[in-house]
């Protein structure tokens, strides 16, 4: 994985297929930091020193990208592109499969960006989309996947083994400015709900810090803020419930307004379609904030039987970010470990909808409730599990 990324993009000059620019020479390359002063501890630029990745707590920020920054110049209209046309990064997660999907329904010419990978993402191409491979932390593969493309919606994020920084801040950034030098018209970018207001978690910092470098690039964007999805708790709760498996909770009061991510893909080409809701940042949150041991209880319910729960102090789970940051190569668990602690701390992720709802010309009641979305699921694998074995008892019959 490339640790630098360079302040432009890798031979500008060579780049005619959909805008037409040129590359000049630039003291003022695209950054963006976070200082407190008058000692800066944290420069998330788009060069990183080699070494520890350590985010403290943080309070003045200052950002810059432009087209000058960038070193690329539009100087005409180049080939006009459709506005159906867009490219959806991060394409086989659990968010981009959705709307990948959704976008086809609703009759756009999708394109997916997807990395090189031995089991190939044939399920897109079933669908109807187009698959391109590029690699986020490989600049030099990304321009030709933006050709003819009106649209970036970018719900890419880092694999669990990979550091934060790679993909989330690195590829990002090289992903910003690829989409500004070839003239993409507009931008949708995945976030996390209160990203702003802990400086302490990596991961939640380097989001806010995206939001910062894409309003400062000059392109045509949209934020949105997501809390959490609905298809996680499957997972995380559900399937451990009907396989008797220990499931892993806190004794923390968390409040997380978990969302379907087909309506999360269903309010977002909406949101595309709405001009007024240009450089606008958005929250997602589904109908209601549960706490994990609400969650739990839902499951036991729907699924009939009790579930075997390890419950995990919060206070464990400080001292093993702490002892975990003593140690290099434990330094990205540390920073995994800093988002649990705040999703296993006393706030709430969840924001009124109501105002997104006006905006946006939606109805709450069309918004899937965690209830009923978790009461499609057991009756479909309840229901299943019933035909298995009534075909199994019929096997041993005739066996």
């Amino acid at each position: 994985m490339a640790s630098k990324l360079p302040t432009q993009l890798a031979a500008p000059g060579k780049i005619h297929q959909h805008r037409q620019f040129t590359a000049t020479p630039t003291t003022n390359p695209l950054s963006w930091r976070r200082i407190l002063s008058p000692e800066p501890l944290l420069s998330l630029s788009t060069s990183f020193p080699s070494g520890k990745f350590n985010v403290k707590h943080l309070v003045k920020c200052s950002a810059r990208g432009t087209a000058e920054a960038t070193g690329a110049v539009n100087l005409g209209p180049g080939t006009p592109v459709r506005p159906t046309s867009i490219l959806v990064v991060g394409a086989t997660g659990t968010l981009g499969r959705q709307i990948v999907r959704r976008a086809l329904d609703e009759g756009y010419d999708v394109r997916c960006l997807v990395r090189p990978r031995p089991a190939p993402a044939d399920f897109l191409r079933d669908w109807g989309a187009t698959v391109v491979n590029a690699d986020l932390s490989k600049p030099e593969t990304i321009p030709a996947t933006m050709v003819g493309v009106h649209t970036i919606i970018d719900c890419a994020t880092g694999r669990p083994e990979e550091p934060i920084k790679t993909v989330d801040w690195e590829g990002k950034v090289a992903l910003i400015q690829c989409a500004k030098a070839m003239g993409i018209q507009k931008y949708v970018f995945y976030s996390i709900h209160n990203c702003d207001k802990h400086p302490e978690v990596p991961l939640m910092e380097i989001k806010y810090c995206t939001e910062k470098f894409l309003k400062d690039s000059g392109l045509t964007h949209v934020i949105i803020r997501l809390c959490g999805f609905m298809q996680g708790l499957i997972g995380q709760y559900a399937v451990p419930i009907l396989e008797d498996k220990s499931v892993w909770g806190t004794d923390a009061p968390t409040r997380i307004a978990y969302m379907d991510t087909q309506d999360i893909a269903r309010l977002t080409l909406i949101a595309l379609r709405n001009e007024k809701i240009n450089g606008k940042l958005l929250t997602f949150a589904g109908p209601r904030a549960w706490t994990t041991q609400e969650v739990i209880t839902l499951c036991e319910r729907l699924a009939g039987q009790d579930a075997n729960v390890t419950t995990v102090p919060v206070s464990v789970l400080r001292f093993t970010r702490q002892l975990t940051r003593f140690f290099e190569w434990t330094s990205d668990v540390a920073d995994r470990l800093a988002f649990s602690e705040v999703l296993t701390s006393d706030v709430v992720f969840s924001v009124p909808m109501n105002e997104t709802y006006n905006l946006l010309g939606v109805e709450q009641k069309d918004i899937v409730t965690l209830e009923k979305y978790l009461q499609d699921y057991f009756t479909n694998i309840l229901r299943k599990l019933k035909d298995l074995k009534a075909q199994s008892k019929q096997s041993d019959f005739y066996i």
